[in-house]
């Protein structure tokens, strides 16, 4: 199994995405290809003290900035990184990409390398959120901030397919994130959507309010990129506010200081299962390959469960279990994985 892994694209240069990519080779049954200009990737290797054959350099003589169009790509860096990654998945040379990058590109370059599964409309970005039972997908998460009734009918379909491969579970719970639970709660899209959901053979267990998310009620929840990226920096900010409160809180009395030896393990076991570096990256479902995103801020821990998570995801064929589903025609019988 062969990763290309965007080496440059990140906030914090190469580093975070060699230790990481050198963590997953020691951990798993994986090789993995830097994508990025070789020299600072060879010398970056070198001051790291990294060496082995599983880890081997594609030059890319380009770098799309976080700050830089995505349209600009397409026209003036196709010898970025990104491009450079996402082709080998195209070309075969690579069994799925990695990338802590410009998130716009990530998609532009899946969307015009790998291309869209037939039948899928739009891609969607899926991410994983701790719950009080365990984990959940919510789906979109930022590919697309408009979208139609259909849109989140063919996300919940992918997302279906996806919380299979991810909780093994055959039919899992998929929710439709709303203002209300009652049916006739949310906009025009969301109720049409509401309809076309329940007339599925999805596992539909209907709308889910942004206070239910967490609870584990759904495995899956779907909704418009704009609201989920929104439900998802809320969250995430949210978890970093409540861990520096009961941080001061804890170091700013006596008793605090005294009990914290007491509570320093369910502390840590807290703050991995909140810690967006266990989940490593969201996939872009919908496009003909395995795509990655991570946050531009990964630290190698992240880097190293993204590719885990890419190997998994390839390894599990998910991406061939979406299309079938979606060219059987969405509201048919589910397809089960092969055994």
């Amino acid at each position: 199994m062969k990763i290309a892994l965007d080496a440059v694209g990140g906030d914090h240069g190469p580093a975070p995405c060699i230790e990481g990519a050198f963590q997953a080779i020691s951990e798993s049954d994986v090789e993995v290809i830097l994508v990025g200009d070789e020299t600072m990737l060879k010398q970056e290797c070198g001051r790291l003290g990294y060496n082995d054959a599983r880890v081997s350099i594609r030059h890319a003589s380009q770098v799309v900035t976080m700050e830089e169009s995505p349209a600009a790509m397409v026209r003036k860096k196709r010898d970025s990184s990104i491009w450079v990654a996402t082709g080998m998945v195209k070309n075969g040379e690579a069994d799925a990409v990695v990338s802590p990058g410009n998130t716009g590109a990530s998609m532009v370059a899946s969307f015009f390398v790998l291309g869209l599964t037939k039948g899928v409309e739009r891609p969607a970005i899926a991410t994983s959120l701790p719950t009080v039972t365990g984990e959940a997908i919510i789906l979109d998460v930022g590919a697309n901030v408009d979208c139609g009734a259909k849109d989140l009918h063919q996300f919940a379909v992918m997302g279906n397919e996806y919380g299979k491969y991810l909780f093994g579970k055959p039919n899992p719970r998929v929710g439709l994130l709303s203002i209300g639970e009652e049916d006739s709660k949310g906009n025009e899209v969301t109720k049409e959507a509401f309809k076309l959901l329940k007339a599925s053979s999805l596992n539909f267990v209907g709308n889910v309010e942004g206070r239910e998310v967490y609870s584990g009620n759904a495995d899956v929840v779907v909704c418009d990129g704009f609201i989920g990226n929104v439900a998802l920096k809320i969250s995430e900010g949210v978890a970093e506010t409540i861990s520096k409160l009961l941080l001061k809180e804890i170091s700013g009395s006596l008793l605090g200081r005294l009990a914290y030896p007491l509570i320093a393990a369910p502390l840590k076991k807290l703050k991995r299962r909140i810690d967006y570096a266990e989940f490593g990256g969201a996939p872009l479902l919908g496009v003909n390959g395995i795509t990655i995103i991570c946050h531009g801020r990964s630290s190698a821990k992240a880097i190293k469960n993204a590719i885990r998570r890419a190997k998994g995801m390839a390894e599990g064929r998910v991406q061939e279990l979406i299309q079938r589903n979606i060219e059987g025609g969405l509201a048919g019988p589910s397809v089960e994985q092969e055994t």
